[in-house]
């Protein structure tokens, strides 16, 4: 793939987000989607984005089940070229399923320049297998039950009592989704990992109708020095 297609996935992403946005709003209940952006002011507010890892700092480590139960390991991956790591809220999430299946797009300009893509959310390992094969997802996709990993990244944070009520109130049942009580979600974030180990780029989003642009991704890969294997 070429630089331009990835521009023209990218342009394509950005009119399926704002496509998705409209749907929603003409089809959620008017309280639902104010509960909802209330929500997202308050974690903007909150400033949580500002305490997510950062371009400089050591990836946290960990090893998570993929879609068939396989596990995965960051620090193998790394050994083999550096990681693109995304962070998503579930296969109930419109917005996600947008990104995944985008960037599912360039993963062959990932992989060209020797990069892996991995997406882990805090679903059950059932809903992730099952967004792997409805989506056609050909990178590992990680379940991070109880947001484990997400917490080690800065990403982790409660929706609220209210967003967690208006969520379920259209079918949105986060306890389980994820197998876990709490209504915690990870905030919408890509990082590039180098080969050091190093963070090299963040993106991350207290509004999670925002996410990472492909091409930025692809930008940011090709800027990263030459890994030197032992």
């Amino acid at each position: 793939m070429s630089v331009s297609t990835s521009v023209g996935v990218s342009s394509a992403f950005q009119q399926d987000l704002a496509a998705t946005a409209q749907h929603l709003a003409s089809v959620l209940p008017p309280e639902v989607a104010r509960t909802i952006d209330s929500g997202i002011a308050a974690v903007e507010a909150s400033g949580q984005a500002a305490q997510v890892r950062q371009a400089g700092q050591p990836a946290p480590d960990f090893t998570l089940p993929d879609a068939t139960g396989q596990p995965v390991t960051l620090s193998a991956l790394v050994a083999q070229g550096p990681v693109v790591l995304t962070f998503y809220r579930g296969n109930w999430c419109p917005y996600c399923n947008v990104q995944l299946r985008a960037y599912q797009q360039v993963l062959a300009e990932i992989a060209l320049r020797g990069a892996t893509l991995v997406a882990i959310s805090p679903q059950t390992p059932e809903l992730t297998t099952l967004t792997a094969s409805e989506k056609q997802l050909a990178f590992p996709v990680l379940s991070d039950v109880g947001n484990a990993v997400a917490r080690q990244y800065g990403l982790a944070y409660g929706v609220g009592a209210e967003v967690g009520s208006a969520l379920r109130s259209v079918g949105i049942d986060l306890a389980a989704f994820n197998d876990n009580p709490d209504d915690e979600l990870p905030l919408t974030a890509t990082f590039i990992i180098g080969t050091d180990g190093l963070i090299a780029q963040t993106w991350v989003e207290a509004n999670f109708k925002h996410r990472a642009d492909p091409a930025d991704i692809i930008r940011a890969l090709e800027q990263l020095p030459t890994p030197q294997f032992a």
